[in-house]
């Protein structure tokens, strides 16, 4: 027996270093599998700009071209609170395959479409599945990874996200000028077939994600009244000021149709035995206080992401490849600090790391007025470079945090919730800050002056100098406002946030 026994124990270690080869061949593919999906989901929403006068000329439908953008995203922000219940319901790995399905045939028929309101409806479709990727991927990276290892794999994901956001201009007017303008959707179908097969293939869930499925139900009054609210209130945010006024009938009707759904929708969820968005998710201080500082980044991110490009070509006079490149250094710099965060949280925590990233990023917005006028072009390149930097600091230890504060079965609808709020934020952002631009140049030029006008009237060789000066003092305005809401977020977690987050024990 005694022989047996110490037989028996010296076969254990290599079966358990098999096992953990397979496990660990299986992790790598399914992270693989993450990375082509968050490039499909970061490539979707700049690949289609520098196509845009291709698309225009082919399809026509000038006036309502800036639906290819509004109509993704909002599909994008109404969908991820239902995929985020939906995963800690079904398991992911079902979400993740329909979802991914639904943004392949979104992507099939953009290809195939005949006319700019097929392709906007085509967009949508595209939209509704691009929801399950971002909030899906984003919840297996944490699935996979113990805490002291997920630093890694978001780093990874930021990577991703960063390189895919800033080639995807370039692919795009790439494949316009040399092949066609359908290529930009055909794309995404190998890249998606590929992730898709690896996700199929090599994820494996726990049996508790079945188990849950079994007595599951869905509450699709709940889903139903968050895609109507979204919907109505982001459609509100994105076209007021642009297809009509801010006091206009139009805008004033969406909102208040969308306040009234707001209020359905909570009678609703309180009364749904598994709402879509459960009430613990604002009743629980370290998720409240990091909903609502992201969706204070989403709002900051705004101001270089939309407005620096112009600020580069009008003001310093740059070439439209310099001024990408003014604003994409960034993206080298955020993951980087990203993947170094963990050494600073593991010292100070969530929290602190994260009000240091934070606060260092409102003085760097804070500055930016402070630019000489014209200037050169390293002196916004560096203030992005650092800029990148402190908000690697400051999100990524947020989403660590909070993901690690809740188990399995809650972990979806979390990190649903956080990105929800960062996409809402951006888009309020856009129309707060467009506001201010505009009412800047209106003081400074007089009528009714707008950015989109002015830097045309730029381009055309046609405006003063007191023109770029206008613009100059209009971006630094919007810097001003997201310097704002970056003091904003330091507030939130500075008072609402608890001192050390509540971590669970890895299961």
């Amino acid at each position: 027996m005694q022989g047996e026994g110490i037989r028996v124990d010296d076969t254990k270690p290599s079966i358990r270093e098999s096992a953990r080869q397979v496990s660990t061949h299986r992790r790598g593919a399914v992270v693989a599998a993450l990375m082509l999906a968050m490039a499909l989901a970061a490539l979707d929403s700049t690949i289609v700009s520098t196509a845009v006068p291709q698309i225009v000329g082919d399809l026509g439908g000038f006036s309502v071209f800036s639906w290819l953008f509004s109509g993704y995203l909002l599909a994008v922000t109404v969908t991820l609170p239902v995929y985020g219940k939906l995963s800690d319901t079904f398991g992911r790995k079902p979400v993740l395959i329909a979802g991914s399905t639904v943004f392949l045939l979104g992507s099939l028929l953009c290809a195939l479409a005949w006319n700019m309101g097929a392709l906007i409806a085509f967009r949508i479709v595209q939209g509704l599945g691009g929801g399950a990727l971002q909030g899906t991927v984003q919840t297996l990276a944490a699935d996979l990874y113990p805490l002291e290892e997920r630093p890694k794999i978001q780093a990874k994901l930021s990577t991703v996200w960063a390189v895919a956001a800033v080639a995807g201009p370039g692919i795009g007017g790439v494949l316009a000028a040399y092949a066609d303008w359908r290529w930009i959707f055909l794309v995404n179908l190998p890249i998606g077939a590929v992730a898709l097969w690896l996700v199929v293939r090599h994820l494996h869930e726990p049996r508790r994600a079945r188990q849950t499925s079994t007595r599951a139900r869905v509450d699709s009054a709940g889903a139903l009244a968050v895609f109507a609210c979204g919907g109505v209130l982001l459609t509100a945010l994105v076209q007021g000021g642009v297809a009509w006024p801010w006091l206009s009938w139009p805008s004033l009707g969406l909102f208040g149709a969308g306040l009234a759904l707001v209020a359905a929708m909570v009678l609703i969820e309180r009364r749904a035995a598994e709402p879509i968005i459960p009430g613990w998710v604002w009743r629980r201080r370290t998720i409240a206080a990091v909903n609502l500082a992201l969706g204070a980044l989403g709002l900051l991110m705004v101001a270089p992401t939309v407005f620096l490009p112009t600020y580069a070509q009008s003001v310093l006079g740059l070439a439209p490849v310099a001024a990408g490149f003014v604003l994409s250094v960034w993206t080298l710099s955020w993951p980087v600090s990203a993947a170094l965060s963990q050494h600073v949280y593991r010292r100070i925590g969530f929290r602190h790391t994260a009000m240091l990233g934070i606060g260092t990023a409102a003085v760097i917005l804070f500055a930016f007025p402070f630019l000489p006028y014209p200037g050169a072009a390293w002196q916004p390149t560096l203030l992005m470079l650092l800029l990148g930097a402190a908000l690697g600091l400051f999100q990524l230890p947020l989403i660590v945090g909070v993901q690690s504060t809740v188990g399995w079965a809650e972990r979806g609808t979390t990190t649903a919730s956080v990105l929800f709020c960062r996409q809402t934020g951006q888009t309020v952002g856009a129309a707060v800050f467009g506001a201010i631009a505009n009412g800047v140049l209106a003081s400074r030029l007089g009528g009714a002056s707008d950015l989109d006008s002015v830097t045309r009237a730029l381009d055309a060789g046609t405006a003063p100098e007191t023109t770029r000066a206008a613009i100059a003092d209009a971006v630094h305005a919007v810097y001003v406002g997201a310097g704002c809401a970056a003091a904003l977020a330091f507030t939130v977690l500075l008072v609402l946030a608890p001192r050390r987050f509540p971590v669970l024990k890895e299961q």
